[in-house]
């Protein structure tokens, strides 16, 4: 199993490297997130599982790129940068945002016949339970004022003026793909999903998270946490113990 491999793209970040793990993770950030979000993900499953986050353009390390401009563009690009990845099971992550682009890269990887282990979508109802949202239409204060009504960002870096200009390019394109996103029709996908929920998110109610069901032909498990949008940052341990049980339950 043991791999020296190094598949360098600036799509994914490996921040510790697990090359005999049987299982990879792969971790897609949330709107306006990083990478880097993922490291204490990465860093409690390694070694048992080979974690990789994956960077969108526009920041960090990629800062001077332009940010994606739709949910499909992204899934297209991501998809490709994990093609030489796929040498073991992969199980997708994705939060909010993140939930969609791993969506669309599953349904991808399972068109080329390469269907991941599993998916895993957290805070993000199913891609069929539309909501009419336009955040992205709003002036930077309102865009800062939704960031703080889900709480998941140090609004402090908005208050300096060159940060400020250098974050909300990024998170208004971001609000845009995901925001303007519409589902296509296509096959159900062949893998398991399990739906991860804060139980007082406002940006997914549990009926509308279940309706994550309807795009899968396999296994479907709904589980609930105790908290808002990022539920997570206050459930690391129990939200990655949860992801861990779930990856080993289906593949050892």
């Amino acid at each position: 199993m043991t791999s020296s491999v190094q598949h360098k793209s600036d799509w994914i970040q490996r921040y510790h490297p697990a090359p005999d793990a049987k299982n990879r993770l792969v971790c897609f950030p949330y709107a306006g997130g990083a990478a880097s979000y993922f490291h204490p993900v990465s860093r409690m499953l390694s070694p048992e599982i080979d974690v990789l986050a994956v960077q969108y353009p526009g920041r960090q390390d990629r800062r001077t790129e332009r940010p994606s401009a739709s949910i499909e563009e992204l899934a297209r690009q991501a998809s490709a940068a994990l093609r030489p990845w796929a040498d073991r099971p992969l199980t997708l992550l994705g939060h909010s945002m993140g939930a969609m682009v791993a969506y669309e890269v599953a349904r991808l990887l399972a068109q080329d016949g390469a269907a991941p282990l599993s998916l895993i979508v957290s805070g993000r109802r199913s891609p069929t339970s539309v909501r009419q949202e336009s955040v992205h239409q709003r002036d930077d204060e309102g865009i800062v004022a939704e960031m703080e009504r889900l709480g998941g960002s140090d609004l402090r870096a908005f208050q300096d003026p060159e940060l400020r200009a250098l974050f909300l390019p990024v998170i208004r394109a971001d609000y845009k793909a995901v925001e303007t996103y519409r589902h296509q029709a296509g096959p159900a996908l062949p893998c398991p999903v399990l739906a991860l929920l804060g139980d007082s998110d406002p940006m997914a109610t549990v009926e509308e998270t279940r309706a994550w069901a309807q795009h899968t032909s396999g296994p479907f498990e709904l589980r609930t946490f105790p908290g808002g949008h990022f539920y997570l940052n206050t459930h690391a341990v129990a939200v990655t113990e949860a992801v861990r049980d779930h990856i080993t339950a289906l593949n050892g």
